[in-house]
This record gives C-alpha cells, structure tokens and sequence, in this order.
C-alpha cells in the first residue's frame, strides 16, 4: 500500500518549506552580489507568494445522511481517537463548513448567522466584517471541546415559510426539495449561513483547506457556493450511499454543481460511501463484491465518469479502524485507497502545476539575472578593448582618451531625455491598459447583466442573450488589453534597436502576454453558470435576493481573473524597463570606472597592467556567479518531489470480515 494522503500531503508540505528557504538563499545571495533589479525582485516576491499561499481545496459534496463528515473524520481526524465533526445519527453539517489554518490566528470557530442572506452583502464581502461573525474559541488539544464546539454547524432554528422562503430555503415550484413543516407550519432551516473553522491541524497549515457542503437544498440556497466555492476546488469527492447507488437527488447536486467536464474530469472523485451495509453474511463474499462492483459501474455510467473515478469505502469503519490500530478492518474499509486516489491524482495534479509555476518563474528569475550579468560582461569586454589599445602609448594619448570618455559621457547623459520620453508613454499606455482590466471597467460591462436579473418581470425575458453578450464583452476587454500589451510591445522594440545602435546596449524586449489562459478562464466560467440562467432556475431568478447573489458572485470570479491579467501585464512591463534601467545603471558605473583607470593609467606606469589584470579577474569572478546561480537555480527546479507509489486497488476487500 503506498502513502496515505495524509502522509503525501506532509510530504508536499516540506518540499514547499524546502522551496521556501532555498528561495530566501537565493534572493540573499543576489543581493549581495548586486545581481537584484526591479524585476528580479518583483519576480522573487511573487514565486515566493505563489508557492507559499498555495492552497489545497478538497471539497466534499453529498445529499444529507451519505456520511459525508464521518468520512472527513475519518480521513483527517482519526487520530484524535474520536469524531470531531458532527456525523452521528441525527446531526449533520446544515451550513457550508471551510477548514483551513490562518497563521497568526488564535483557533476558533467563526459562525455567519443565517439572517444576512436577507441583506445583499455576498459572502466575499461579510467575511471583512469579522464583528458580524460569532466567535468559539477552540482547545485543540482538547477533543471533547472541540467536538461540542464544531457540533453548532448542525445547529438549525423553526421557522415560518415564509421566513424560510425569504431565506432561500423554501421553493414553491420544487415542493419536493422544501423541508417538512410541523403542525404548527413551521420548518428547520440552518442557524447558520457559514461557518469558518482556524485550526493549527498539521496539514491545514501546510495548505489543504477542507470544504464540508450541507446538502441539495442548503447547496442551492446558497449561489456564491457554487458559484465560487466549489469549481476552484482542486478536488471534489462526490458521496453516495453504496446500498441506494445514485438517487434522484444525488443526480440533482450531480448535474446543477459537478457535471465533469473535460477540463475537469480528473478532478472528481465519486465515493460510494456505507458498503459495510452489504456485508451481508447470507451471502457469499463473491456475492458481496458483484453487487459493490455493479453499484460501482452503475453509478460511473450513470454520472459519466470512468470506472477508476468510483471508490467504494466504509468511513465509519474506517475510523473505528484508525482508532483501534485495526490494519485488517482499514483494508476492509477501503479508505486507504480512497486516501491513495486523493494523493495521487488530485495532490500529485496540483503537485504538477504548481512545479510548472515553479519552473517558469525560476526560469524568469534565471535569464533576469543573466541578463545583468550579461550588460557587465560586455561592459568589461568594451573596457578591456579601450585599456589593450592604450598599451605602449604616450600621456598625450591617453589624455586624449581622457578627454573622448568625457565627451562620451556627456553626450550620453544628454540623451536621457529620449529614455525620459520613452518613459512617460510607456506609463500611459499601461495606465490605459490597466484602467481596461480595472474593477470600473467590469463593472460597466457587467451592468445590463445586473439590471436584467434585477430588473422585473417573472420570466425575466432575454436574459440568457445578455448573459452572453456580456461576457463578449468581457472577453473583449482581455482582447484589448492584450492587444494594447502587443503595441507596447512595438513600441519597445522600435526605442530599444535606436538605443542599441547609438550606444551599443543588449536591450530585447520579452514577448508580450497571450492572455489565452484567462479567456480560457473567461469562457469556462461561462459556461459553468449558464445553468443558473436556464429556464430550471427561472423562479428562483425572479427572487431578487438570489439575482443579487448571483451577479454579486459571478463578479467576483471574473474580477479575480482580470485581476490575475493585470498582474501579468505588470510583471511583463517591469521585465521589459529592467533592462533599460540596468544598463543606465551600468553604463553610467562605466564612464566611473573608465575614467578612474586612465587617471590610475596616467598616474603610475605599472597602472594599465594593474587594471587590465583588474578587469581580468572581474571577469573570472562573474564566470564564477553564473556558474553558482545555475546551480541555485537548477536546484530550485529539481527538488526531489514527494515520494509516491503506485498500487493496484485490491479486489477483495469484503473477503477479510466476510470469509
């Protein structure tokens, strides 16, 4: 059997904390070799961002009693020799529960009362509002604490109807999916609207963030969840009930929230929860495994999903299992190949981009600091062919070199006012771009969105042509912008070949950004939402707090990939003044250094041999510096990845109780 997924996500942990530090070594070592610009700098601080914030988002999704928080008790809590989140009969997640790990936060429990859905705030926006949260401090090394603490994610208050129906949980058109009434007309609704829980558990600080889902009606009462919540999950684990296979309601949460598509099939995991309600000692273990085979290839076939994508487990077994140290009842349980298929498909997926993030921003980071290596060695090599042509000469010559250098330089800082002019349209030209992907902008497109889904009118007619006009328009804001990016680009390049020919500089500009990952993003959050627009949702759409909802979230998305956009533009544009900033730099360092050595010429006959011997040795030395920032820098690529094996799923799991 090959790592847990516990053990794996360790693993990635310390290769992202080894990461982290050689990356500090790095950016020491430039420093102090004068190696660091603008953009060498800007490059440091967002590799070390991105891989020190990066998170794993595992988000479980079930109809209520598929054992769904057992089955994360079971994973990520065993060893607390208990159930920390409530899973026993009766009690279940009613709000959408996130477990994750905030470094300088004091562990607690954060509850959202369920009354701001009937204010327009989205939740992006009441998590600001920490005051408005209720605070549970919890004793994390005090189980039985926090097992009654987290057990008020179950907590539900009566209601009328109609307080149910302005809350989003009662909908006339889908009487089957509203919650029973009492005598009285009352309704359990969630005292909660969200919960956030801050623990130091070993591996929510090293990145993983667990999402607990109430079921299908609480799931649909809440659109920024799965607007926003669920698709930029890196994995979704999709319960069923292995005795009862997919249910209309499972198929329901299945088809509105989590239909794989092809850009995100790997990323689903069907469990096929409860199969010790098979164990069923009338029958024989072939028996029993036909049916649990059948039940898996039913439900694969049924949800569209391959057959390796169903993992049959016993949660509840499995963490009696983990508790009792019961290695035949753990294999039994099939949770560890349920933790193996986690580990690797879903982490070693992540594992692999975020190693492709690292590669590209290393290689940023390589061919920056080359390049200013690059400028001093061909400043050197311009000396050493200035310092070889004054050997054998007299003082009137090398006065008279003196006085060229001086000229030169003169000259030179006399032109900087074609770099100042360069400067100041390259600014306005970014200060256009960036006003292209700024919020205001989105926001004027997005507005005939807003005013459709707010505006009257039961069916609200159109809607779905102007939900995708606008997100053309959305997309042709990334396409002008993209396209601003290629003209400053030219006109870069055009400055650049003037300044290269009148003072022999290196300058190139680095390719203008595609933008083609983020109207990729553009276009699948399209279509991830056109079902909420569908004529399934078109009652709901005439609630205007779950229009408001609705665009509120949508906005959210889709200002986060502009945003994403407008950081690359920006990085782009710093690259690419870097270079001119640092031969400025050193071209100015050479007029120094060239008048110095003719002075020192002038001033002792052994002079020029001192300076050439000088330059010599500069150069040996940044012969030396490349040859260390490769391997740095190859070192920071090729990390050892987290060990992994891979093993056949056993098929005989029910054999060892049942036989």
């Amino acid at each position: 059997m090959g790592p847990s997924f516990n053990e794996q996500f360790d693993q990635h942990g310390a290769w992202k904390r080894g990461f982290a530090q050689q990356l500090r070594q790095l950016a020491d070592w430039m420093g102090a070799h004068e190696l660091m610009d603008g953009a060498i700098e800007e490059r440091l601080k967002r590799l070390e961002e991105q891989v020190r914030s990066d998170k794993v988002m595992v988000a479980f999704v079930a109809e209520f009693s598929r054992g769904k928080s057992e089955l994360i008790n079971a994973i990520f809590f065993a060893d607390y020799g208990r159930r920390i989140m409530p899973a026993s009969a009766g009690r279940t997640t009613m709000c959408p529960t996130e477990l994750s790990y905030e470094e300088g936060s004091e562990p607690c429990l954060r509850l959202l009362p369920i009354e701001t859905r009937l204010q327009p705030q989205g939740l992006a926006e009441w998590r600001l509002k920490q005051n408005q949260w209720t605070a549970i401090p919890l004793e994390i090394d005090n189980a039985q604490q926090m097992a009654q603490a987290l057990a008020k994610v179950s907590e539900v208050r009566r209601v009328s109807i109609d307080e149910a129906r302005a809350l989003g949980f009662w909908h006339d058109d889908s009487p089957d999916d509203n919650p029973m009434a009492d005598a009285g007309g009352k309704v359990d609704v969630p005292m909660w609207r969200h919960a956030l829980i801050n623990v130091p558990h070993p591996l929510l600080k090293q990145g993983l963030v667990i999402l607990d889902t109430p079921g299908l009606n609480a799931v649909g009462a809440e659109p920024e969840l799965t607007i926003n919540l669920i698709p930029q999950a890196h994995a979704v684990v999709f319960i069923l009930g292995a005795d009862t296979g997919v249910t209309r309601s499972d198929l329901a949460i299945w088809r509105e929230h989590l239909g794989a598509s092809p850009e995100n099939s790997e990323t689903r995991l069907v469990v096929l929860n409860k199969i010790d309600a098979l164990w069923d000692s009338l029958n024989s273990p072939t028996q029993v495994q036909e049916q649990l085979d059948r039940q898996c290839r039913d439900s694969a076939d049924i949800l569209g999903v391959s057959l390796s994508q169903v993992v049959p487990v016993s949660a509840q077994k499995g963490l009696v299992a983990k508790i009792n140290c019961d290695d035949l009842l753990l294999e039994a349980s099939g949770l560890p190949h349920l933790e193996e298929a986690l580990g690797e498909g879903i982490l070693g997926r992540r594992q692999s981009i975020l190693r492709g993030i690292v590669s590209s921003g290393v290689a940023g980071l390589q061919a920056e600091a080359m390049r200013v290596m690059n400028i001093r060695r061909c400043d050197l090599d311009d000396q050493m062919s200035e310092l070889n042509s004054l050997r054998g000469k007299n003082s009137t010559v090398i006065q008279a070199m003196r006085g060229r250098i001086e000229m030169e330089q003169r000259d030179f800082e006399a032109s900087t006012a074609k770099v100042l002019a360069l400067r100041s349209v390259h600014l306005k030209m970014m200060r256009e771009v960036f006003h292209r992907l700024g919020s205001r902008a989105l926001k004027a497109q997005m507005a005939p969105l807003a005013e459709a889904l707010q505006g009257g009118g039961v069916l609200k007619m159109g809607l779905r042509k102007v939900y995708a006009d606008t997100f053309a328009r959305v997309r042709a804001l990334l396409e002008a912008a993209r396209d601003s990016g290629g003209e400053i680009h030219d006109m870069l390049s055009g400055t650049y070949r003037l300044l290269n020919a009148e003072f022999g500089f290196s300058l190139q500009v680095p390719k203008s950004p595609e933008f083609a990952d983020y109207l990729e993003d553009i276009s699948e959050i399209e279509r991830r939402h056109e079902q909420y627009i569908g004529m399934g949702n078109t009652l709901r759409l005439a609630q205007p707090e779950f229009a408001q909802r609705l665009q509120r979230g949508l906005a959210l998305r889709l200002r986060a990939v502009m945003d994403s956009a407008s950081n690359e533009l920006e990085l782009w544009s710093k690259a690419a003044t870097a270079q001119l900033d640092a031969q400025l730099r050193e071209r100015k360092r050479g007029f120094s250094r060239r008048i110095e050595a003719v002075d020192r010429i002038q001033g002792a006959a052994n002079g020029l041999v001192e300076r050439i011997a000088e330059i010599e040795a500069v150069q040996e030395h940044l012969d030396e510096l490349q040859m260390r920032l490769t391997a740095m820098t190859d070192r920071l690529v090729h990390m050892p990845p987290a060990p992994q094996e891979r093993v056949a799923p056993s098929s005989g799991m029910v054999d060892l109780l049942i036989s």
